[in-house]
């Protein structure tokens, strides 16, 4: 859409439309819905006393009523709430309306029975959050690791020139670098699926005053942890105030935050070994790389993925620091903030996207990073340094020190004549001329 304020809505909104099940306004009514006809279901199912004799049948029209719940349906709360001015309350009195014409109006004060807004909210709120992370956020993140993994073992045995502060080090292997950031994200996604999704459900300020008043014999404690655990599936945080506290819903955040942050580690040390030429790109046809230069291929997905992430990253920071404060029993900080918990999930998404596609038109220049092997034969110098050490050879890091150091190019000639030189015995020797960059890679 042309006219839309943000890119998630114009620029990438075919990236991301899955999301709007979850994170629209229309989402989120339609799960306020849903969690009203719960909450009246789980009250005949009690039952209380007054909901004895309610017709059983119903409960299926009204949970249908919840799942087919439509955009027609959505404007019509919409529409109560520009005479209510309160949006849950527009949800109540919509399904008044449904009480009535299903014949079930007799009914319908127990509705949002003994609940504050935020009973709805923040029980509505990590439900949706959570199908949207199992549904959307989890199978993205999924597939891009398995392609990170795929590639790296397919570079498994490619043997690469490693930088430490920028500098020739050790060798290492393709494949194992790209298997760190493997490792680094099964870690992190272990971590945050440990995080329980907490609702808040108990009344005005937590304590379900007005429940216990009306009904002082009903265990409504009890009631609570079965409706959110049993019914939606949730844990039911408590003790509450009026609101959630949300230390778990900025964990959540903070653990999605660190693996954004993971992959623009990666985006950035693929951008770079594009720019070294250890990796190619695939060419698109009728793509345009620079509007002024014909042969640029840029790293553009990885460029637009560390973009979106960091934007990701800056949003979740932001609901992580600010939702579990609140003023005393509440303010009303959280609930213009929650609105947005889709904007960085959504900004995520792109960015996976654009990481599977860079990382798809990779083309590995195996010949380029022999050559690099080839031009810094000194990285071999630890490893004889140290077989030295064992032959009990004297002072071999300060040798091996002043043959290396600061040298603009040591090669292979340089390394042999230096062993050729040593007081140590000739298998030793053979020893020591047997490692080379290529094999001097080590295991993991």
């Amino acid at each position: 859409m042309l006219t839309a304020i943000s890119p998630i809505d114009g620029r990438y909104a075919s990236k991301v439309s899955g999301l709007s099940a979850f994170f629209s306004e229309y989402a989120l009514i339609k799960y306020r819905v849903f969690i009203e006809v719960q909450y009246f279901t789980a009250l005949v199912r009690l039952p209380l006393p007054q909901l004895q004799d309610f017709p059983t049948g119903k409960l299926d029209e009204l949970l249908r009523l919840a799942n087919q719940f439509s955009e027609a349906d959505a404007e019509k709360v919409k529409g109560i709430e520009r005479v209510t001015n309160h949006d849950v309350k527009a949800v109540e009195y919509f399904l008044k309306e449904a009480f009535d014409e299903l014949g079930i109006g007799q009914y319908k004060e127990f509705i949002h029975f003994g609940l504050t807004s935020q009973d709805i909210n923040n029980t509505a709120t990590p439900l949706l959050l959570k199908h949207a992370i199992h549904q959307e956020w989890l199978p993205a993140l999924q597939q891009l690791r398995a392609l990170l993994a795929g590639l790296g073992e397919d570079w498994e045995a490619v043997p690469m020139l490693a930088r430490t502060h920028g500098q020739p080090a050790s060798p290492t292997m393709l494949g194992k670098e790209l298997q760190v950031f493997v490792a680094r994200l099964d870690e992190q996604l272990r971590q945050l699926q440990g995080i329980p999704f907490r609702a808040k459900f108990g009344g005005a300020t937590g304590n379900f005053n007005a429940h216990y008043a009306a009904y002082p014999e009903v265990d409504w404690k009890s009631f609570g942890d079965g409706f959110v655990g049993g019914f939606l599936q949730l844990e039911r945080a408590y003790p509450t105030t009026q609101i959630e506290h949300y230390d778990n819903l900025a964990a959540l955040f903070m653990g999605m935050k660190r693996i954004n942050t993971i992959l623009i580690d990666l985006c950035r040390d693929i951008w770079t070994y594009i720019s070294m030429d250890y990796f190619g790109q695939k060419v698109v046809a009728g793509e345009v790389g620079s509007s002024a230069m014909p042969h640029k291929v840029n790293p553009i997905d990885f460029e637009n993925a560390e973009g979106n992430l960091g934007l990701a990253n800056a949003i979740f920071t932001h609901l992580a620091d600010k939702l579990p404060v609140s003023r005393l029993q509440r303010d009303l900080t959280d609930s213009t903030v929650l609105r947005n918990i889709g904007v960085p999930v959504a900004h995520t998404l792109i960015a996976f996207q654009a990481v599977q596609k860079g990382l798809g038109k990779l083309l590995l220049n195996e010949a380029r990073l022999n050559e690099d092997l080839e031009r810094n034969w000194m990285v071999v110098a630890e490893g004889i340094q140290n077989i030295l050490r064992r032959e009990g050879y004297p002072q071999p890091y300060e040798a091996l020190k002043a043959l290396t150091r600061g040298k603009a190019a040591v090669g292979k000639a340089e390394i042999h004549a230096f062993i050729d030189a040593l007081e140590v015995g000739e298998e030793v020797k053979a020893e020591l001329k047997a490692i080379s960059p290529q094999n001097y890679v080590g295991r993991y």
